[in-house]
This record gives C-alpha cells, structure tokens and sequence, in this order.
C-alpha cells in the first residue's frame, strides 16, 4: 500500500471517532450535556449497553478465527511486562508519591471505548471479537496491577484483596465475555427477536461511550500538564505500543492481530485510572492530565503507527 493511499485509509479509521471525542467536548462546553448526564450515561454504557455489544460480538463471531490463544497470552504477557518497565522507570526517575499514578497511566488504557472502536472500524465485526475478547482478558490484568501499585504507594487505603476479587467477579464486562463464550462454542442460537433488540441496545455503546470520555475533557487540564503526566504520555503513546509490535513481530504476529494489537496498545489512558487514583487518595489531577494528554496525542501517534504498519505492509 503507497504511503498516500494508507494515510487516507487511517484518516476513514481514525477520525470517526475521535470527531466523537471532540462531539462531547463540545456539547460539554455548550451546556447541552452535564456533569450528571456523563455520569448517568457512562454508568450505562459499562453496565449494559457495552457488555451487550460484546457479549453478541463473540457469539456470532467465528470463534475459530476470534479465540487466538497465542494473541491473548502474547498481550496479557507484555501488559504485565509493560507495567513492571514502567515501575521501575517511576523508580528511578520520579517521586516516591507519584510513582503509582505514573506507572498506571503509562500502561493502562481505554480498551472497553476507544480501542474496541477503532478496532470495529477498521476490521469490523472481526475487530469486535477479537477486541472483545483481548478486553475481557485485560481488564482483570489492568485492575489486578493497578491496585497493587497503588496501594504500595498509598498512605490512606490498604490493599483488600477480598474486595477487588468480588469487584472483578461482579465486573459487567469480564461477565459478558465469560458468558459469551461458552455460548458460542455450543452454537445455542438465541431467537431473532432478541438479537435484534440486542443489536439496538449494543450499537449504542461506542457512539455513547466517545461522547462521554470528550465531556470528561478539559482543555485546562491539557495546559498544565506536569513533567510526570507528559512522561507517562510518552510511554502510553509511544515506548509501550513499540515494543508492544516489536515483540509480537518477533512471535510472528501479523495481519489484523498484529493491527488489532497495536491499537489496543496504543489507546489512550483509560477514565478507570482517574476512579481509581481516588479511590486510593493519590494524586487525581496527575492522572487526569495523563487522561487528557494521552487522548489528544493519540489522534497522532495512532494515526501516524498504522500509516507506517501499513506502508511496510504488515497489518
């Protein structure tokens, strides 16, 4: 593919749902949406309306072509990897206090919104399984890391395993991945009727999900961006998607995986960090700029990534 034609062809991925971002920005910035309807919509597209779309996403999927082992332990593997190269550069470079909010927002991202849309849109119903089932997987690593991390460095809340195991057990979204796959290895055909009724309530989740991570955004935030928060932003962007391809091109993974892949690697942090740098009483503002920054820089540095992994004809 010439260097033009695969810079058209990320624009048609890529835009689409960032245009979304930008949407709930400024429909936020209008007044036509607040505070409580972001609150009231997210709450929705993580309880109902996303774990929907996945669950019908790998139930009519060919599971033959959607459930790759090697794929799934391959990113499992380098997210854990990813997160232990992030701690020890905390470690090194940054202050005692900030070291788990930085090593989080430099690896954890928005798989469940931003990454399974670009996915979609670029593989289509293909993208929603796979991306599907790699974000089921994630999820539990991502929450698992990120309360050890933080706890390590917290001074107010300790770490109750008890409570994140019954957190992750009740998670819609690990639900809708585990149900969905028994179901669709014993071919049970659902009726039409609520497929359809399914698809209306499933389609809602990524439109709806990119408006209310845009009416999270504050442009504020992205101007005072800290040292720490553009550091960690360069590792969500930049160091952890590299890698990330470069290990899975030595493996031998190419095509829609290695594309899906990158994507799901190179999302931007995902809101979940904000929630639980709270929950924790760490640094919150510290993780929303990384949210705010990693969201704005990865119009490019997705853009630019799938321009190249394209180009070299690898995906």
């Amino acid at each position: 593919m010439g260097l033009l034609a695969a810079f058209t062809h990320t624009l048609e991925i890529t835009l689409p749902v960032f245009l979304m971002v930008f949407l709930g920005l400024g429909l936020k910035r209008l007044g036509w949406i607040d505070a409580a309807f972001i609150n009231t919509a997210s709450s929705l597209v993580f309880r109902v309306t996303m774990p929907t779309l996945l669950f019908l996403s790998i139930i009519q999927a060919d599971l033959d072509s959607a459930l790759q082992p090697r794929l799934i332990l391959y990113f499992v593997g380098f997210t854990l990897a990813s997160f232990c190269l992030a701690w020890l550069w905390a470690i090194w470079r940054h202050p005692y206090i900030e070291r788990g909010i930085f090593t989080q927002g430099a690896c954890r991202a928005n798989n469940g919104i931003v990454g399974l849309a670009l996915a979609a849109s670029q593989y289509g119903d293909y993208g929603l399984s796979v991306g599907g089932i790699l974000a089921g997987a994630v999820i539990v690593v991502y929450n698992v890391v990120s309360v050890i991390v933080l706890s390590v460095y917290s001074q107010d809340v300790p770490t109750d395993l008890r409570s994140l195991a019954r957190n992750l057990a009740k998670n819609p979204l690990i639900l809708s991945v585990v149900l969905a796959i028994p179901v669709a290895l014993l071919g049970l055909e659902l009726p039409a009727w609520l497929l359809t009724s399914g698809g209306y309530l499933g389609s809602m989740s990524l439109p709806l999900g990119l408006i209310c991570i845009g009416g999270t955004l504050s442009i504020t935030a992205f101007k005072r961006g800290s040292t720490i928060a553009l550091d960690a932003s360069l590792w969500k962007l930049v160091w952890v998607p590299l890698l990330g391809v470069l290990g899975a091109l030595a493996l031998g993974i190419r095509g829609p995986a290695l594309g899906i892949l990158f994507l799901f690697l190179g999302s931007p942090g995902a809101a979940a960090s904000f929630v639980m740098a709270k929950a924790f009483k760490a640094n919150d503002k510290l993780a929303a700029n990384i949210i705010v920054i990693t969201t704005f820089g990865s119009m490019f540095s997705l853009s630019l990534g799938l321009i190249v992994l394209k180009w070299l004809g690898l995906v």
